[in-house]
């Protein structure tokens, strides 16, 4: 894991201006058509979302809270979202919530779902408390009604860790990149950084450290209000929290930095990537990593995860995602795949 090193988010910002308009951002990847067809969705989703959340706003809200198996070690909790449409929680996520216990979290497991008893007994074995709620704002409204839940229950953190189960695997050794984390002292962390919709730290794994940053992040779930529209969300929230970190002077990076993957592409990476790409570097457009760069991650960074959208969907239509199981043992690629099953719709 030689190739770890945290990129500051702040310096990435501070270059911004290289990196193209958001607004480009589906022209770079998509056809000008392909690129029309998802901003009129957008706006059609932002504009619904407007009335409805003013008319109907939407209720979050905690149905059920039970005590899981392990006890509280202080210091370090881990809010883990699940969801799956048929409300099952595989094995690999089963064995992702205990690879952050045995990083040293205390896992609080929220499902936006509705588990079926035994899941939801079987996940109890590495977490201190279990949530279940209304699927409502996402995994941000969940972070903010599982973080209510565990303050009045749990020591307060000194780290605070936020992931959730739309990455596959890992297929790699975790506790080397949170120990990196940990080694780059007080701020936010996570794995991998964006350029679209401003430089901003992706939300699947994110982890908050020092009181500081740790108080900043709970703030700022606490004042999320549920919204149908996931752009907003998405813009309030992932976006929000690492605009929000930098303004108020905390440090954000991640240990696979934009700068260091695009410097990985190769050629044949970049072809793959599409015409537009071929006479400069990638950095020039907003791209996301965990899509579009998916393959140089996992081949030449170390890193351990596959998006769930990607494999699933693949909404870029990029080439080579069919592929996926060829970069990992079988076995990882079985749980993948069994995974995969479980959480398709019934």
């Amino acid at each position: 894991m030689s190739v770890l090193a945290l990129q500051d988010l702040g310096a990435l910002r501070s270059g911004a201006p290289r990196a193209m308009p958001r607004a480009l951002h589906g022209l770079a990847v998509h056809s000008p058509l392909a690129y029309l067809h998802r901003a009129s969705q957008v706006a059609f989703e932002l504009g619904s979302a407007c009335v409805l959340d003013r008319l109907a706003p939407l209720r979050g809200g905690v149905e059920e809270v039970a005590e899981g198996h392990r006890p509280s070690r202080g210091g370090s909790l881990a809010l883990y979202l699940h969801w799956s449409a048929s409300g099952r929680i595989s094995e690999m996520v089963r064995r992702q919530v205990a690879i952050w216990h045995g990083c040293g979290f205390d896992v609080v497991f929220i499902s936006n779902a509705d588990p079926p008893d035994e899941d939801w007994a079987a996940i109890a074995a590495n977490t201190v408390l279990r949530v279940r709620r209304r699927n409502t704002g996402r995994d941000f409204g969940a972070w903010r009604d599982g973080a209510a839940v565990a303050l009045a229950r749990l020591p307060r953190p000194t780290e605070l860790l936020l992931a959730n189960d739309s990455v596959l695997g890992p297929f790699r050794p975790l506790a080397p990149l949170v120990a990196a984390w940990r080694a780059g002292g007080e701020g936010l962390f996570g794995m991998t950084g964006s350029l679209g919709g401003g430089a901003h730290l992706q939300s699947y794994a994110l982890l908050a450290r020092g009181d500081g940053a740790v108080t900043c992040m709970l703030d700022h779930l606490a004042g999320l209000r549920d919204s149908r529209s996931k752009w907003r969300t998405v813009q309030r929230g992932e976006i929000g929290l690492t605009r929000r970190m930098l303004r108020d002077g905390h440090r954000c990076a991640a240990l696979f930095g934009y700068d260091a993957v695009c410097a990985a592409v190769d050629d044949t990476a970049r072809i793959a990537l599409g015409p537009r790409f071929a006479g400069g570097p990638p950095w020039r457009y907003p791209l996301n990593p965990t899509h579009h760069l998916w393959r140089v991650l996992v081949e030449k960074m170390g890193f351990p995860y596959l998006k769930t959208e990607l494999v699933r969907r693949n909404p870029g239509r990029l080439r080579e995602v069919a592929s996926w199981a060829e970069l990992m043992p079988p076995a990882e690629a079985a749980l993948i795949r069994d995974h995969l099953a479980v959480i398709a719709v019934p």
